[in-house]
C-alpha cells in the first residue's frame, strides 16, 4: 500500500496529484468535523463472527431517499460518480445541492464505521486477508472523506475568487462612475462660473438700459415741451428773438469791415421808408429771416436729439450726418456770402469746415447754430401739434391787419397804431418773421410798417 493510516493518530490525506492542499478558510470545515467526530466516536471491542452475523445494516446509506441519487450503493462505492455528482452539485449554487453534500459525507462516515469494524473483525480470529480487504476498505473511505474536503476547500477558494473580481469589477465600475460625477460636477462648476459671468453682464446691461431709458425719457419730455400750442408760442418767440441776436453781430462785423450799412440796408430792401435811420436793422433781420425760412415745409420729426443738448453744437459734433447738421451746413452757406466771410474774417475757414462736414466751435457759428436750432424746432413742431398748421407769409405793400401782424415797433412798448382809423394809414414795408396757424391759435407774422 502507497499509504497507510494511523487511526490513533489521526488522518492524513493522499494526495495523488501532487497538488498543493488547499488550506481551510471558512469555519464550516470546523462544524463538519464536529459533527463528524460525533458520528465518528468508535470503541475499541473485540467481537467473534459468529457474534455478528451481518453487518450490512451500518451501510445502509443516509440520503437513499433523495430524488437526485438513482443507486445509493454506487454512490458510496463508487469515487469517480459521486465526484461527477459533486461537480454538478457545486456548479449549482442552491440549498438543495449543499443539502446533497451532507449527505454524501455522512454516507461516507457510515461506510467507514462498517469498514472499521470490518477491520475489527477480522482479528479475532485473525485472518490476514480480511485485514487487508478491511484495511484498503477504510483508505477507500478516508481517501473520500479527504477528496470531499479538498473540493469543498477549492469550491469556497473559487468562491473567494469569484467574490474578489465581482468585487473588483464593481469597484471599478464605482470609480468609473466616480470620475464621471466629478467630471459632471467640474462641468457644473463652469456652468455656474458661466452663469455669474452672464447675470453680471445683464446686470451691467440693466444698468445701461435703465440710464437710456431715463436718457429717453428726459428726451421725450423735452421733446413734448414744445408739443403744446403754449410751448409753441415760447418757440416762436424764441426763434424770433435767435434772428434778431444773431443780427447783432452781423451788423457788427459788417461794420468792423468798413461795410456801408445804408447801402447794405438798401440792397436788401430798395424802396422800404424808415422813421428812423436805426430802423434799417430791420432790414438785416428780414434777410436773416427770409434765408432761413427759404423753401421750408413744415413736417413732423424727432426733436428729441436736439432738445437734449443745451449747446446745439454738442448735437452737431456727435451727429454730424444728422438732418439738423444738414440744415445748419446749407442755410450758414444761404445766410453768410462767401465775400462777407473774407471781410469779416480774413478767411473763408469757417466755409472749409462746414463744406468737409464739421462745424466750428466759434462765437459767430455759435450764435447762427443757436438761431438754426429754435427754426429747426419752430418748423418741425408746428405739424407735430397740429398736421394742418400752416405758415403764412405778408407781401410788401399790404395793409396792416392787427389780427395777423404785430409791429417790431410794439416790442420796444410803443404802440404806432392806436386804433382802427390810424391803422387803414399804415403799410407793410417787409416781414421780419413769418406767422403760424395751429388750429385755432395764431402766431402773427411780425412786420416792420410806415405811414403812407
Amino acid at each position: 500500500m502507497s499509504s497507510r493510516f494511523d487511526l490513533h493518530s489521526g488522518m492524513e490525506c493522499p494526495n495523488a496529484n501532487n497538488k498543493p492542499v488547499i488550506k481551510p478558510t471558512s469555519n464550516n470545515i470546523s462544524e463538519i468535523v464536529s459533527k463528524f467526530a460525533k458520528v465518528c466516536k468508535f470503541k475499541s471491542i473485540g467481537v467473534f463472527s459468529s457474534e455478528i452475523p451481518t453487518l450490512h445494516h451500518l451501510h445502509k446509506p443516509i440520503y437513499n431517499d433523495a430524488p437526485v441519487i438513482e443507486n445509493s450503493s454506487s454512490s458510496s462505492a463508487g469515487g469517480d460518480d459521486a465526484s461527477e455528482d459533486t461537480k454538478k452539485c457545486y456548479g449549482d449554487d442552491n440549498d438543495a445541492c449543499v443539502s446533497l453534500e451532507i449527505m454524501r459525507v455522512f454516507d461516507t462516515v457510515s461506510a467507514l464505521k462498517l469498514a472499521y469494524l470490518q477491520l475489527q473483525q477480522a482479528h479475532i480470529p485473525y485472518d490476514p486477508h480480511k485485514i487487508v480487504a478491511a484495511d484498503d476498505k477504510v483508505v477507500a473511505e478516508l481517501e473520500k472523506l479527504c477528496k470531499f474536503k479538498r473540493e469543498y476547500k477549492e469550491k469556497q477558494y473559487n468562491r473567494k475568487v469569484q467574490l474578489d473580481a465581482s468585487h473588483r469589477a464593481e469597484m471599478e465600475a464605482k470609480e468609473v462612475f466616480l470620475g464621471k460625477l466629478k467630471s459632471q460636477n467640474s462641468d457644473k462648476d463652469s456652468e455656474i462660473l458661466r452663469l455669474k459671468q452672464e447675470l453680471e453682464d445683464l446686470d451691467m446691461g440693466n444698468k445701461a438700459m435703465e440710464e437710456k431709458i431715463k436718457r429717453i425719457g428726459l428726451e421725450k419730455r423735452k421733446a413734448s415741451s414744445v408739443l403744446s400750442v403754449t410751448k409753441f408760442q415760447d418757440v416762436f418767440r424764441a426763434a424770433s428773438k435767435s434772428i434778431h441776436d444773431f443780427a447783432k453781430p452781423l451788423i457788427s462785423l459788417m461794420k468792423a469791415s468798413g461795410w456801408d450799412l445804408d447801402v447794405a440796408a438798401k440792397a436788401i430792401e430798395d424802396e422800404a421808408v424808415y422813421a428812423k435811420r436805426s430802423d434799417k436793422k430791420y432790414a438785416f433781420e428780414a434777410y436773416i429771416a427770409r434765408r432761413m425760412f427759404h423753401g421750408v415745409r413744415l413736417t413732423s420729426y424727432n426733436l428729441g436729439d436736439i432738445m437734449k443738448s443745451d449747446d446745439p453744437i454738442d448735437a452737431l459734433i456727435e451727429n454730424p450726418d444728422s438732418e439738423f447738421a444738414k440744415f445748419c451746413q446749407k442755410k450758414y452757406l444761404l445766410v453768410v456770402h462767401p465775400t462777407m466771410e473774407e471781410t469779416f474774417f480774413g478767411n473763408m475757414d469757417h466755409r472749409t469746415f462746414i463744406l468737409s462736414g464739421r462745424h466750428p466751435r466759434t462765437e459767430f457759428y455759435q450764435l447762427f447754430a443757436k438761431m438754426a436750432k429754435w427754426v429747426w424746432v419752430l418748423q418741425g413742431s408746428a405739424r407735430a401739434i397740429d398736421p394742418d398748421a400752416t405758415l403764412f407769409s405778408v407781401n410788401r405793400g399790404s395793409n396792416f391787419c392787427n389780427l395777423y401782424m404785430e409791429s417790431v415797433e410794439e416790442e420796444r412798448g410803443s404802440s404806432v397804431i392806436s386804433d382802427d382809423e390810424e391803422r387803414a394809414k399804415y403799410k407793410v414795408e417787409f416781414m421780419v418773421m413769418p406767422g403760424f396757424r395751429i388750429g385755432q391759435t395764431l402766431m402773427k407774422s411780425r412786420v416792420y410798417v410806415s405811414k403812407s
